[in-house]
């Protein structure tokens, strides 16, 4: 039996009658005439009618109006009608319902299997009119997986890679979305415009271009079918495993120049993160040999600079320290110019208080 391309968006009424095959001939194409005469015989002919209006109303409900079943799972639709008829019933490849003059009958089915089936209600009603039920069988995937195409090992910092998740078997495609998330963030999301009924395998991907922050960061994506105020009250999302990233990056000092004041002891950090591990090289005239460690720490190191290499496999990054001496003779300078300014003010103020004195004994 046909099925309606659009029932969701628009009420269709199909027609049965007895025609003259001449007219029918006439009207309907030739295979579309054979193919109704092989199912209904030689002069019945199904006339499609899109109706407006009162007239496009079927006198019948269907409760739900919609059906989402699980692949292999039961399903059970009401049809029912408040008028009087000569007769209702359920067409369908599975559940059909023979014609009867009850107002309220059950098109059931225990396992449902069928992917394309396509179940409408009749009624024998001043003609025969019909309301198809939209059905949508669904299949959450058999398995997700993320994965990195075309790499091995470790990621280099600043460089695109592409993400692909695959998801295995799973209907209806057009009804799914697949999220890629870095950590608990979502990044994007992939939706599909296929128009299949039957599971199918897809493979999205995702270009993305990790920086140094990255390194250790978990990628995965998640497969959500939504189906629907009539979908399942469960959760059918599904998950890939975590993408662990290893992230390889050059060294890269938050500033290049540091300037330190000479004391008793001096310590010069050159510690900077990288991937792998960088190998740090000293450079001075101060310094009478090579050092590789990362931190430079000394009481003798003399004032001047000391320049700092950091290097992986990715590159260098150089940081320079400049040791200055502590200006201690200039500030003796200034504590003895004070100390000078205030005992000449005290010997003022004495004099002063001093000539006062005498100025009173002489009036005397």
């Amino acid at each position: 039996m046909s099925c309606l391309t659009d029932a969701r968006k628009r009420r269709h009424i199909y027609i049965f009658a007895q025609l003259d095959p001449a007219f029918v001939w006439s009207t309907v194409h030739s295979n579309t005439y054979s193919m109704f005469q092989r199912f209904y015989g030689l002069s019945t002919v199904l006339l499609f009618v899109t109706l407006t209006g009162a007239q496009a109303e079927c006198p019948v409900q269907l409760n739900p109006q919609r059906a989402v079943v699980r692949y292999n799972d039961s399903v059970a639709v009401n049809c029912s009608t408040s008028v009087s008829h000569k007769g209702m019933g359920w067409e369908a490849s599975e559940g059909a319902v023979q014609k009867t003059s009850n107002s309220l009958i059950t098109w059931r089915v225990s396992h449902l299997t069928e992917w394309e089936i396509q179940p409408f209600c009749y009624i024998n009603y001043e003609g025969q009119c019909v309301v198809e039920l939209p059905v949508i069988i669904y299949k959450t995937p058999d398995n997700v997986s993320i994965s990195i195409v075309k790499r091995t090992g470790p990621m280099i910092a600043g460089r695109q890679y592409q993400l692909q998740c695959d998801v295995h078997d799973v209907a209806p495609v057009q009804n799914l979305t697949v999220k890629w998330y870095k950590g608990q963030t979502l990044l994007t999301q992939t939706t599909f415009t296929e128009d299949s009924k039957t599971p199918v395998n897809v493979n999205p991907t995702l270009l993305i271009r990790p920086d140094r922050d990255d390194d250790g960061a978990q990628y995965w994506c998640e497969a959500e079918l939504d189906l629907g105020a009539e979908g399942p009250q469960y959760s059918t999302n599904k998950t890939s495993a975590h993408l662990n990233v290893e992230l390889h990056y050059k060294p890269k000092h938050s500033n290049s120049t540091e300037t330190i004041i000479q004391k008793d002891e001096v310590t010069l950090n050159c510690t900077v993160k990288a991937n792998p591990a960088p190998v740090y090289i000293w450079y001075s005239d101060n310094l009478k040999e090579k050092i590789n460690s990362s931190v430079l720490q000394s009481s003798t190191l003399s004032p001047g600079n000391y320049t700092c290499n950091a290097t992986n496999y990715l590159g260098t990054d150089t940081k320079v320290f400049i040791i200055e001496a502590e200006q201690r003779g200039r500030t003796t300078f200034w504590v003895i110019v004070i100390c000078g300014v205030a005992l000449v003010v005290v010997l003022i103020v004495a004099y002063v208080i001093y000539k006062k004195r005498s100025s009173s004994n002489s009036i005397i």
